[in-house]
């Protein structure tokens, strides 16, 4: 064996590893974009889950009797619901909220979120007001406080106080019945 044929045996394992690292770097990224693509982007976690809701008191939206406060929503199982007359997502939601209000399912609150307060006021005119007590967060800092990323997003509480549930996007007949109604029914018992 010469010097040459050495020094070439040498260089093999160098060239194994240089073309063998980059390829499984690019197999590691691959498969954790691949994963990704699996995830469902309305199920973002929130740090809340399972914690008290944030501490707020809200006016009323104008032409409403009452406005919304933490303290209201301690004692029975409800809903929060994030709206905006101006979202598109909200009104498509909005009928699934009065059933719910028809039923008696459970008390709806909502938080109105950087909103104009004659919009706010003609929007629920017009379609209807599921909402016990009605917010205006009118420069949107309790919104920001409850982790929302954009309206409609919806929020179950316990009887506590503490955030039990977050949908982000608007609440289907779908999430209603496959979603909402078991976990209601679970934090009722």
């Amino acid at each position: 064996m010469t010097s040459l044929d050495r020094t070439d045996e040498a260089k093999a394992p160098r060239l194994r590893t240089a073309v063998l690292a980059p390829l499984v770097a690019f197999a590691a990224i691959a498969a954790l974009l691949a994963l990704g693509l699996n995830l469902n982007p309305r199920e973002i976690p929130s740090p809340l889950i399972g914690k008290p809701m944030p501490r707020f008191e809200l006016p009323p939206v104008r032409g409403r009797p009452l406005g919304l406060a933490s303290a209201d929503l301690e004692g029975e199982v409800s809903i929060v619901n994030v709206f905006a007359s101006w979202c598109v997502a909200c009104k498509d939601e909005h009928p699934v909220f009065m059933r719910m209000k028809r039923e008696g399912l459970v008390p709806i609150h909502g938080i109105n979120y950087k909103d104009r307060p004659e919009d706010a006021t003609k929007w629920l005119d017009d379609l209807g007001d599921p909402y016990t007590r009605t917010g205006a967060d009118i420069d949107g800092r309790v919104s920001i406080d409850w982790g929302v990323y954009g309206v409609p997003e919806t929020f179950l509480i316990d009887r506590e106080g503490r955030i039990a549930y977050k949908h982000i996007g608007a609440v289907t007949p779908k999430v209603l019945e496959e979603t909402l109604r078991p976990l209601i029914a679970r934090l009722r018992r």
